[in-house]
């Protein structure tokens, strides 16, 4: 796709559409440069209308990089949960694959100004503080790209959430970046940047060292689920590898463009200074040859599960 993709919508500061659903969060939201983001919450990234844009757009890289919406032996399922579900793009994907289905996304809010299938439902809430639904309630849950929303200390503990409500012999996926916003080979320029951005993260709890992503399929163990499996996809970054390594470029270096302003904020220095260094960065993705790895893992909840 084309780098104006993520500038086809609004602006990235603008406010949320006329009619649109905007939720509460704990506290009104704030200004960090043009970015809107939600105070008093450990997520890292904006909640705007640029966001909107990088998220449908990362949405289609995944989905050609793992060449599905979900690696699951997901049968026939009668209701389907998207924990974290951003846009709403995959969910929605969802209704149309399975059009008998009722498709549920949860989030902290909905930002999204656009009519959905008549099978879709968006629901507010914060999965760390309980998801609003009853036990067993969805034959697939699937929950993605959550290590900059949710801290490390949490992740077992919302795992067993998602498990509560999977219904007896429903599936569970999760997939995450297996070093977060790290590739290898890294640079001088990387290395100052991803520094700078586990500092940051570190302070509000979130996982620095790919932890997470190692641990997923032990999350799904402990919260009593079967068959589960593990998928390591790699995958280049820069135009050295093609369609996909350009297209991953592109959504690596919008992500730090959107916390940039938060880091240079943070460590003081002028916006400029850290943008440079995000171009920099790009640069020696493309000269190393980098790659980064993402990590698919899902399991079945047992037939006789409670």
């Amino acid at each position: 796709m084309p780098w104006w993709f993520f500038r086809r919508r609004r602006s990235a500061g603008a406010p949320p559409a006329a009619g649109q659903t905007v939720a509460g969060a704990s506290a009104a939201p704030s200004l960090q440069g043009e970015r809107r983001f939600l105070p008093e919450q450990p997520y890292m990234l904006p909640k705007d209308m640029g966001e909107v844009n990088r998220l449908d757009f990362q949405h289609y890289v995944l989905r050609s990089l793992l060449r599905a919406n979900y690696l699951a032996p997901v049968g026939q399922p009668r209701r389907i949960l998207d924990v974290g579900c951003g846009t709403g793009q995959w969910a929605c994907e969802l209704c149309h694959q399975f059009p008998q289905a009722e498709v549920v996304g949860v989030d902290l809010e909905e930002i999204k100004a656009t009519t959905p299938p008549s099978n879709y439902h968006f629901v507010q809430g914060d999965v760390r503080r309980g998801l609003p639904f009853a036990s067993g309630s969805f034959d697939f849950v699937h929950q993605r790209l959550l290590t900059s929303a949710l801290p490390l200390a949490a992740w077992p503990e919302v795992v067993r959430e998602l498990a509560r409500v999977t219904a007896p012999g429903g599936w569970i996926e999760l997939v995450e970046p297996g070093m977060g916003l790290r590739v290898t080979p890294t640079g001088p320029a990387n290395e100052q940047l991803l520094r700078m951005g586990a500092q940051v993260a570190g302070q509000r709890g979130l996982d620095t060292e790919g932890v997470v992503a190692r641990s997923l399929e032990r999350y799904l163990l402990e919260a009593r689920l079967t068959r589960v499996q593990t998928r390591v996809v790699e995958a280049p970054v820069g135009e050295w590898g093609g369609r996909i390594g350009s297209l991953l470029a592109l959504d690596l270096r919008e992500v730090w463009k959107a916390i940039s302003a938060p880091l240079a904020a943070h460590f003081g220095l002028p916006l400029q200074e850290v943008q440079q260094l995000i171009e920099k960065a790009s640069q020696e993705w493309n000269s190393l040859q980098a790659h980064c790895t993402f990590i698919v893992s899902y399991g079945q909840k047992p037939a006789s599960a409670d």
